[in-house]
C-alpha cells in the first residue's frame, strides 16, 4: 500500500513516515507534499500542483491543516485516489465540501484516529443513557501548539453523547455569573506544554460520579490509525467512513 503523505514535514507527519519506513501494516510511503520541506528523507513536492504523476499511489492521509482541505478534496476526486483526512477543525463550509466529495472517492474522516478514543465514545454513551438526570462535562488537554478549541475528540464525544441524550447541547468553555444549566454538557480546553491528547468524560449525579478517560502517551497512535484507515479505506467504495465504520466488522482491523 504506497502512500500519499500531505503534510509530511509537520510532527504526525513525520510519525506516519516512520511506521511507512518500517513496513507497518503493509505501508510504504510514496511521496510527500509540504510547503515547508524540512529535512526529510524523503520525495517532497511543495503543493499538490506541483506533484508529477499519482501512479502507484493507493492512498493519501493527510496531517496538514484543514485550511488545505479544499484543493486536497478537488485533488483526490480528480486523480480518484482514497483519502483519510486527519486534520480538524474543519468550517462548515469546509465540511460541506468533504461530504460532497465522498460521493465521488472512499474518504475516511475522524475527528480522532485513536481506537481507544474510539471505545472511548462509545463508553461514554452507554454511560450517559443509563443515567439520564446526570451532568455531562468534558475536559481535554493538549500541547499549546494546538489551534482549534474545544478539540475535534471533544466534539466527537459531545455530539456522540447527544445521541442518546438529545435534550443537551455543548457549552464551550464556561465564564461570567450564572449557574449550570440542566441541558449542557460542558467541554472546557486546556493548552500546556507537550500534552499529546488527555479526554475526559465525567458524568454525576446526586449521589455518585463516574469518570471515563483517554491519555495519549505519544503521537504514534494517531499515525497507526491513520494507516489501519487508509487499509481499510483501499478496499471501500465511495462514501463518508469513520472510526465506528472501520471497526464495527472486528475481523476487518484489529491493533497490532
Amino acid at each position: 500500500m504506497n502512500i500519499l503523505l500531505n503534510g509530511i514535514s509537520g510532527y504526525m507527519g513525520r510519525e506516519v513516515k516512520k511506521l511507512c519506513d518500517s513496513g507497518y501494516r503493509g505501508a510504504a510511503l510514496a511521496f510527500g507534499v509540504d510547503p515547508c520541506p524540512a529535512d526529510v528523507d524523503a520525495v517532497v513536492y511543495p503543493s499538490l500542483d506541483d506533484v508529477v504523476t499519482v501512479e502507484g499511489v493507493d492512498c493519501i492521509i493527510d496531517f496538514s491543516h484543514h485550511s488545505v482541505t479544499p484543493a486536497l478534496l478537488d485533488f483526490a476526486v480528480e486523480n480518484r485516489l482514497p483519502l483519510v483526512l486527519c486534520t480538524t477543525g474543519h468550517t462548515e463550509d469546509e465540511i460541506e465540501l468533504i461530504h460532497r466529495a465522498a460521493d465521488s472517492i472512499p474518504l475516511f474522516y475522524s475527528g480522532n484516529m485513536s481506537l481507544g478514543v474510539a471505545l472511548l465514545i462509545e463508553l461514554a454513551k452507554t454511560a450517559a443513557a443509563a443515567f439520564p438526570e446526570a451532568e455531562i462535562e468534558i475536559i481535554e488537554k493538549h500541547h499549546d501548539r494546538k489551534v482549534d478549541a474545544p478539540s475535534g475528540t471533544a466534539l466527537m464525544l459531545a455530539n456522540a453523547i447527544c445521541e442518546v441524550r438529545p435534550e443537551l447541547h455543548a457549552n464551550c468553555g464556561r465564564s461570567g455569573q450564572g449557574k449550570r444549566a440542566n441541558d449542557e454538557i460542558g467541554i472546557h480546553s486546556i493548552r500546556m506544554g507537550n500534552i499529546v491528547g488527555e479526554h475526559e468524560v465525567i458524568i454525576g449525579t446526586g449521589s455518585q460520579t463516574i469518570s471515563l478517560k483517554h491519555e495519549a502517551h505519544n503521537r504514534a497512535l494517531f499515525a497507526e490509525g491513520a494507516i489501519a484507515a487508509a487499509a481499510y479505506l483501499t478496499s471501500q467504495s465511495a462514501g463518508l467512513h469513520d472510526m465506528k465504520s472501520m471497526l464495527s466488522p472486528a475481523k476487518a482491523i484489529s491493533a497490532k
